[in-house]
């Protein structure tokens, strides 16, 4: 089912408003080596699946840095 006009805009809004990009472009080469970290894990075959790993992968390393 498609989103309505209304949704759309709304939809819109909350990321110009919520979210920020946060561009993360990589030589092929790390590229490969997120891939073959995330790869034993089944769920984590789609690029949006990899992203999410590296996504917390960052919340590791950064709760990390502030808790010592």
């Amino acid at each position: 089912m498609p989103n309505s006009p209304n949704k759309k805009n709304y939809n819109a809004n909350y990321a110009k408003t919520n979210l920020k990009r946060i561009p993360l472009d990589v030589q092929k080469e790390k590229y490969d080596q997120i891939k073959a970290a995330a790869s034993p894990f089944s769920i984590l075959t789609s690029v949006r699946m990899r992203i999410i790993y590296t996504q917390k992968a960052i919340d590791i390393r950064i709760k990390k840095a502030y808790n010592t």
